[in-house]
């Protein structure tokens, strides 16, 4: 399935293709696209099951993949950088252990690579129940206050709930996307690691997040930490977005 795609930069320019976390969305990453990635032309994708893309099963790991194979070859960027936060770091390990000649380098935001099964299943849990909000702002106090962001600032989630609330019939607003490809997607993250890609890598880890990476010391594998949680890209902007041009020259 082709998957939805939003783009930024030099159409011309060298590509970034970028992959967001389960219940997430590709437009995510226009901030880094616009102010830090000018220069290339940065792809987001809605992973199928989320956003604007198709929500029909399956939701697996090596269906996910495929998606994002099928998307960039028929967009002309078999090869590319990658950029995966959560789930979407993995899916970015596992395109990489099968098809290595498509990943050029690849940046990990505070990667999923495993899950302890007890988090993964109450992660699951919570994704099963209706979430659903009275309005945006309503939406925003609850993710500040849910113990996931540090710094994150309320324009910021503005933006989000902008590009990701949509209202349903009964009148309340939920998040575009499908709760059963959620749950499979907690379950792909309880399993085995994937292994690290071989190519140029760079891991961004939050130093207060819930999610544990053990990175290998391999020569080809920078770690870079930076102090806030698991949302790299919105408690940690500047630190983030710093190491990512650094590494990518």
């Amino acid at each position: 399935m082709r998957l939805s795609v939003v783009e930024w930069g030099d159409p011309a320019g060298t590509p970034v293709i970028c992959l967001h976390g389960v219940t997430g969305h590709g437009r995510r990453f226009r901030r880094l696209a616009e102010e830090r990635l000018s220069a290339y032309r940065v792809i987001g994708y809605d992973c199928r099951g989320h956003g604007r893309s198709g929500w029909e099963p399956p939701w697996s790991v090596e269906q996910h993949v495929a998606d994002v194979v099928e998307t960039s070859d028929a967009l002309g960027a078999s090869r590319a950088t990658w950029v995966g936060h959560s789930f979407g770091g993995k899916l970015v390990a596992e395109l990489a252990s099968r098809h290595p000649d498509r990943v050029e380098r690849a940046v990990l935001l505070d990667p999923a690579m495993q899950l302890d099964p007890a988090v993964a299943g109450e992660r699951a849990d919570l994704t099963r129940a209706d979430v659903s909000f009275a309005d945006a702002d309503a939406a925003i106090e609850a993710r500040l206050g849910d113990g996931s962001v540090f710094t994150t600032s309320w324009e910021t989630l503005e933006e989000e709930m902008r590009e990701h609330l949509i209202e349903g019939r009964d009148g309340r607003f939920r998040m575009q996307y499908a709760p059963a490809a959620a749950v499979v997607a907690w379950s792909e993250m309880a399993s085995v690691t994937p292994p690290w890609p071989g190519c140029p890598t760079l891991v961004v880890c939050g130093e207060q997040s819930w999610v544990t990476v053990t990175v290998p010391r391999n020569g080809h594998i920078t770690r870079v930490d930076v102090p806030g949680g698991h949302s790299i890209l919105w408690d940690d902007f500047d630190a983030a977005a710093d190491a990512i041009v650094q590494f990518l020259g």
